[in-house]
């Protein structure tokens, strides 16, 4: 059965591999960057600033002119609060009612490495802070709009239990959950933005101003071309206020060709760096610890070929699929990819040829073995179905 291919690959990949299978379709943005989307399109958020310096997050910290300022450290990594900088500093997000502290704790984070659960041993190194203005929570919620396949479109789930698990919420009380299904011509009524709203806990005048938000929210779901919207927690202040504390927004890869400011901001700094030279050239790479590189075409031929060699007492030094429709200088960019890495002592290619030609491969492959002067053994298979008309070139 083709579908037990992927386990053992799986066992061999981290969590944030898992989800760069393809490394085009999780776009992620720093916080700064999402709440910045969320302002323009009228969504209520603390007010906030970035800076690159010491200096600038001080001047900024004395324009927001709060009770109460949180410094952020920017990073794309969960678990911020409870980090360690190598500068000695603990905690990558501080709250204080003293602007001048502001200035002093952002030299200690900008330009050192901050390390928590979910970056790389060494950490991450910061370069930009967010400095905000602090707000008191008197209830969290939770609300997210997503592209739900079974409704054919756009979905609303919230729940009144908010700044949690969310699946937690969903295991243990599933009467807790509210959802809302949209008619994506029609968008989000009132009275679907109204009920939700009073799902989610709020009264009097909050219900109709959550109502709102979540009207907004949906907005900007449509503008950006988004298939998740989620807010964690939509939180009430004991002023008033309805305001989305934190989100996470996840985008239409395929969409890119009209959200180009939005991949602009692309953060490739922190990811690795061959994985975002693969990304230029189209092509699905993620590095692993073996010494046999794999170079297929098809997320799930690659992910068998990584079995096979595990099974057969091997190690796969790579994920790497072509696709279809693949161009001759891919093929030569992939072995430069390939070759550059220390650890490879080997290269198996396993192309299936019913959705590439074969003889693109096969050119790309013999000027990479030319010009690159290929040190290690080169496996090749290429095979294609019965009556492809690649199937005489294989």
């Amino acid at each position: 059965a083709p579908f037990t291919y992927s386990f053992s690959l799986f066992t061999s990949l981290s969590p944030s591999q898992c989800t760069q299978l393809n490394p085009r379709r999780w776009l992620n943005l720093q916080e700064y960057q999402s709440k910045k989307l969320m302002q323009e399109s009228g969504v209520a958020v603390q007010r906030f600033y970035v800076a690159d310096t010491a200096s600038e997050a001080l001047e900024a910290a004395k324009r927001l002119n709060a009770k109460e300022i949180v410094l952020k450290a920017q990073i794309l990594a969960g678990g911020r609060g409870k980090g360690v900088f190598d500068s000695g500093l603990k905690g990558g997000v501080h709250l204080t009612k003293d602007p001048a502290v502001v200035g002093e704790l952002a030299n200690k984070m900008l330009g050192f490495n901050l390390t928590t659960k979910q970056t790389p041993k060494d950490g991450v190194k910061v370069k930009t802070v967010m400095v905000a203005e602090a707000l008191d929570i008197s209830r969290e919620t939770y609300f997210a709009i997503l592209m739900d396949r079974a409704c054919n479109g756009p979905v609303m789930v919230g729940s009144p239990q908010g700044g949690m698990d969310i699946e937690e919420v969903a295991a243990k009380s599933p009467e807790l959950i509210f959802k809302e299904v949209i008619d994506i011509f029609e968008g989000v009524r009132d009275d679907q933005a109204l009920r939700m709203a009073a799902n989610l806990g709020f009264k009097g005048p909050l219900e109709r101003q959550a109502a709102d938000q979540i009207k907004r929210l949906y907005d900007l779901f449509l503008k950006v071309d988004a298939t998740q919207v989620e807010v964690n927690p939509l939180g009430e202040t004991p002023e008033g206020q309805v305001v989305c504390f934190d989100a996470k927004i996840n985008f239409d890869d395929n969409a890119e060709f009209r959200q180009k400011a939005v991949f602009a901001m692309d953060d490739m700094t922190e990811s690795d760096p061959t994985e975002t030279e693969a990304a230029k050239w189209d092509l699905k790479y993620i590095g692993m610890d073996g010494n046999i590189a794999c170079f297929v075409n098809g997320a799930g031929l690659a992910m068998a070929t990584c079995d096979i060699i595990d099974l057969h007492g091997g190690k796969p030094a790579n994920f790497l699929d072509l696709g279809g429709g693949v161009k001759e200088r891919q093929v030569y960019e992939a072995f430069k990819l390939l070759t550059a890495d220390p650890k490879v002592e080997a290269i198996l290619v396993n192309i299936f040829g019913g959705i590439v030609n074969c003889a693109i491969i096969a050119n790309g492959i013999t000027k990479a073995c030319r010009e690159l002067e290929l040190k290690v053994p080169l496996v090749v298979r290429l095979e294609a179905l019965i009556g492809s008309p690649f199937t005489s070139l294989c």
